[in-house]
């Protein structure tokens, strides 16, 4: 449980949002490359995957888990889900924020990897492997053009990937089927591409597997330690919400599903054993 000090007062842990376990591959980097910080970490799993669901439904969802985090004393919440990030981030950035506190800042996932991106790709052609609702949405190609307009990209949706890995199949030989289709099919749509962005959070779990069917010369790049790099230097560069952020070192897990499944499929993603709390989000006025 979390300490809570005279100090403290008005300040909170950061918290880290994603629909189901993909988001605990961020906050796995987060913890490694910023240990001294207080993380609240929590996973709508009850409701999850958010992938194909439309707009209107991901902000709502989206929505209620920040007003959660917020009640719980987060001052900055991390979307950690390419979908919400793709689908509600700016709403709430724009018209929720203002509304209930402008000193409050909730960050996505998309623009830290799309602002790497320019210093990797060298043919100028990008891939994104991401979730249906992500592709859809067009969100990384127009981060990714907005700041690298002379770069192409193509993306993909894999439909299976996430249900693979949610019912623990990642690992097993008819997971190598379902990820070879998909790269052999956006290597197909564009053979320039040097560089695959994983949009989905899930994905790095399913990571032996894409190496193996990825040709010779193109690099796979994981979210994680681009979205904890682009966090440090968040925090440096607005030292007031690096002050709201508590740092006592520690980490609570909420899920809105049963909390001892989900902390048996978290030890998978955070390589130490994880206790949740189960809890429930509603409708936010």
């Amino acid at each position: 449980m979390m300490m809570t000090t005279d100090n403290d007062k008005g300040k909170g842990p950061i918290g880290v949002f994603d629909s189901g376990y993909g988001g605990l591959t961020i906050l796995h980097q987060m913890r490694s490359l910023l240990p001294a910080y207080d993380y609240l970490y929590l996973g709508d799993n009850a409701r999850a995957p958010y992938g194909s669901r439309s707009f209107d439904v991901v902000y709502q969802f989206t929505r209620e888990a920040v007003a959660k985090l917020f009640s719980m004393g987060c001052r900055l919440v991390i979307l950690a889900c390419n979908t919400a990030s793709a689908k509600a981030l700016r709403t709430i950035q724009q018209h929720d924020l203002p509304l209930i506190d402008a000193r409050r800042r909730v960050l996505g996932v998309i623009r830290p990897t799309a602002e790497c991106i320019g210093g990797i790709t060298q043919t100028r052609h990008v891939g994104i492997l991401a979730t249906e609702g992500t592709i859809k949405s067009e969100s990384y190609v127009m981060e990714i053009n907005k700041l690298w307009p002379d770069i192409t990209v193509t993306g993909m949706a894999c439909p299976l990937w996430v249900p693979l890995i949610e019912n623990n199949e990642y690992d097993t030989p008819g997971a190598d089927y379902f990820v070879k289709k998909r790269l052999d099919a956006i290597m197909r749509l564009d053979p320039q591409i040097d560089s695959i962005i994983l949009g989905c959070t899930h994905y790095p779990l399913l990571l032996d597997k894409i190496l193996k069917y990825t040709p010779r010369g193109v690099r796979i790049i994981p979210q994680g330690e681009y979205v904890a790099e682009s966090l440090k230097d968040y925090l440096a560069r607005h030292p007031e919400i690096d002050a709201a952020c508590t740092k006592h070192g520690t980490c609570r897990y909420l899920t809105t599903e049963n909390s001892l499944k989900f902390g048996e499929s978290a030890r998978t993603f955070m390589h130490e054993p994880v206790s949740a709390e189960t809890v429930t989000l509603g409708p936010v006025d």
